[in-house]
């Protein structure tokens, strides 16, 4: 017989109907025994009485919760005083025939019933599998597929194409640390992970695929902090020929109204379309560029979403003692003659904008520079020099040299996102496998040390700390 998944048997009254998943919970009143039953689709309460067959009822006094079982049984309504309305299967019970345990299980490490929160973060993330098991986080998972899900949809009908970039890619001088990877076939030589698809989606823009977009994996080297992590999701787009920035930013606008109407139609949107504010002025009335413009702060299902416009172009560096990139060096400056770059860098705007939802910066984005001769000026002002650019972008300017539209994009990051409309205070318990604040997956005990074997074969030697 096939297996009825939990919420397909509110249709199958009178019929008999093969259920499998976990042991949510046992009770016993008197002789007949009742087992809440979990699958992927919610629960089911099943009944075992002394009448079945005397094998089955004596198994079922040896399960434990989480067991995994296989139950066959007769789907009957419930008297009406017994119907439980707070879940779907509340209308119904299955009156179990037999009864055969598929997988048994330990005591639980900590309980999966509440939500967690009281539960010390280490020891969630060490039994991650279990703590996965609870009805909080699964719920996350679901609202995070059902997004990413509408997302590709929405774009892919604004002729949008999704194509993957590698991970493994070279280490170039552009942003955050980054992770490296050694090469075994070319000792002495280095793979670097992929900070986000920044100068790849550029060169896609370059071939000719005018609207491309990716869930991209990325990652960052990055110091210890609590609310982040190495590796990361992120929508990615590019597009050709756009008109002005706003087009971006009302693109964004655009699946963001939708995946609130769809996904989230509890949340309220403050203000539609999203307000507009320079990043001059959100310094100056609210003291960052990140202000958080709910009406009630104390609600929440109220969504602010908000546009910053205008950053500065670079900063400086104080711990390098250079200028940097206060988004990245592709950002396309408002003023595009370089001469005018020695009358003050810090004066220099950008075509970037950000968008912030609830005090966060969910997305960043901008037009590109496409001119040659103005990228590397801003390359070099930030104190790189034509040799290091050779050596680190023959790639980028060579693809430049052969012709690129003009073009811009943004990237929005999906886990903040997902914790802002959640209501969760981190992003950890929207990420099925997170790690720790500084790092560390307690789940597999990594980072750990590698074999001498595997050093070896990679050229490489430790240095251990004194």
């Amino acid at each position: 017989m096939k297996r009825t998944l939990n919420i397909e048997t509110i249709s199958k009254i009178g019929e008999e109907v093969l259920l499998k998943g976990w042991v949510h919970s046992i009770r016993a009143h008197g002789k007949i025994i009742f087992i809440d039953l979990r699958d992927l689709t919610g629960i089911t309460q099943i009944v075992f009485t002394p009448k079945m067959e005397e094998e089955y009822y004596n198994l079922v006094k040896e399960i434990k919760p989480e067991y995994i079982v296989e139950i066959l049984g007769e789907v009957l309504e419930r008297p009406d005083n017994m119907k439980n309305s707070e879940i779907p299967t509340g209308s119904i019970e299955i009156k179990a025939k037999s009864l055969k345990i598929l997988s048994c299980a330990k005591t639980m490490p900590f309980p999966i019933d509440t939500n967690g929160y009281d539960i010390g973060e280490k020891t969630r993330l060490e039994y991650r599998y279990v703590d996965l098991r609870r009805e909080r986080l699964k719920r996350n998972l679901k609202k995070r597929f059902e997004t990413i899900s509408l997302m590709r949809q929405i774009l892919k009908e604004k002729g949008f194409i999704e194509i993957e970039t590698p991970i493994l890619t070279k280490s170039t001088p552009e942003g955050a640390r980054e992770f490296v990877v050694p090469s075994r076939n070319f000792k002495g030589n280095f793979y670097a992970l992929a900070q986000s698809p920044q100068q790849y989606k550029q060169l896609l823009i370059s071939a000719g695929i005018e609207k491309y977009f990716q869930i991209a994996r990325c990652f960052r080297d990055e110091d210890p902090r609590g609310d982040r992590q190495p590796e990361f999701t992120q929508l990615d787009l590019e597009m050709a020929f756009p008109e002005g920035k706003e087009e971006i930013m009302n693109l964004m606008e655009d699946i963001y109204i939708k995946v609130i109407k769809e996904i989230f139609p509890e949340k309220h949107i403050t203000q539609i379309p999203f307000p507009k504010m320079t990043y001059k002025e959100a310094m100056e009335k609210y003291g960052g560029d990140k202000p958080d413009m709910r009406k009630d702060k104390n609600d929440p299902n109220e969504l602010a979403f908000w546009f910053i416009t205008d950053f500065p172009m670079f900063e400086w560096k104080e711990e390098y003692k250079r200028w940097g990139a206060v988004h990245h060096p592709f950002t396309l400056p408002q003023e595009e003659n370089p001469e005018n770059f020695k009358e003050g860098l810090e004066n220099i705007l950008a075509h970037q904008f950000d968008l912030v939802l609830n005090g966060f910066e969910i997305a960043g984005g901008s037009l590109r520079t496409h001119d040659i001769e103005l990228l590397k000026t801003c390359f070099m002002v930030m104190g790189h020099d034509e040799k290091e650019l050779e050596e680190k972008f023959k790639h980028y300017f060579d693809a430049f040299s052969y012709g690129i539209p003009p073009h811009g994009g943004i990237a929005s990051g999906l886990d903040r996102f997902f914790a802002v409309a959640l209501n969760e205070e981190s992003i950890r318990e929207v990420i099925a496998f997170p790690k720790t604040g500084d790092s560390k997956d307690l789940m597999m005990k990594s980072p750990s040390k590698i074999t001498n074997e595997q050093l070896k074969e990679l050229g490489l030697k430790v240095e251990e700390n004194e």
